[in-house]
């Protein structure tokens, strides 16, 4: 029997009981992440204390306990409300919003990161391509510019110079603090973009 679907069970009867319920699994997973596992229900369940069958009340998979944890998983877009057309704007804001939400996680992507290069560890539930899905979103308009460039290959580049990965090895390697670290993978992404963009010109007659 599948676990019941969590949408509405928070919201009905003793509301405040299970918002603390709630916020309980929520702190667990985070906790657990920062750690550096890569919990399942159950396991966020055993450390909030809370049982099995009430986190997956809550909580039917650990996609969605995740996406409640760090909400900006979940999202499809992170260029917020009004996007700009200009596809290079549309990618810096992009890029600003995933380092923000790289700053505010950073506990947990790392340990996700350590996770997944683990031997014979499979991916952690971070590492599921969502800045690619991000990212392409923010290439969106070249379907009309640029009708023959490779946005989801393009997108793979520009997640490659600008994730958690960079920014390990930047701070950690390249010597750069946070905020350094993030000017040079911004700029690395649109000076990609902006190439990528020069070397497929726009089709004559536009």
């Amino acid at each position: 029997m599948a676990p019941p679907d969590n949408n509405h069970y928070a919201d009905t009867g003793r509301t405040r009981q299970k918002s603390r319920t709630r916020d309980a699994l929520i702190d667990a997973v985070r906790d657990l992440m920062a750690r550096g596992e890569d919990p399942s229900v159950s396991d966020v369940a055993e450390a909030a204390g809370i049982s099995r069958t009430t986190a997956y009340r809550y909580f039917p998979d650990k996609e969605s306990l995740l996406n409640a944890a760090m909400p900006q998983t979940g999202e499809r877009s992170l260029l917020g409300e009004h996007p700009p057309l200009d596809v290079v704007e549309r990618m810096a804001r992009t890029l600003d919003a995933h380092f923000a939400f790289m700053r505010r996680w950073d506990p947990q992507l790392r340990a996700a990161l350590k996770a997944s290069i683990a031997p014979g560890a499979q991916q952690p539930s971070l590492r599921g391509g969502r800045a690619v899905r991000w990212y392409e979103e923010a290439l969106a308009p070249l379907a009309e510019t640029h009708p023959h460039l490779d946005r989801h290959a393009l997108a793979v580049r520009l997640r490659a110079v600008a994730g958690i990965e960079s920014k390990v090895w930047l701070t950690g390697v390249g010597g750069l603090n946070s905020d350094e670290a993030d000017a040079v993978m911004r700029e690395n992404a649109l000076d990609i973009l902006r190439a990528a963009m020069a070397r497929d010109p726009l089709p004559s007659g536009r």
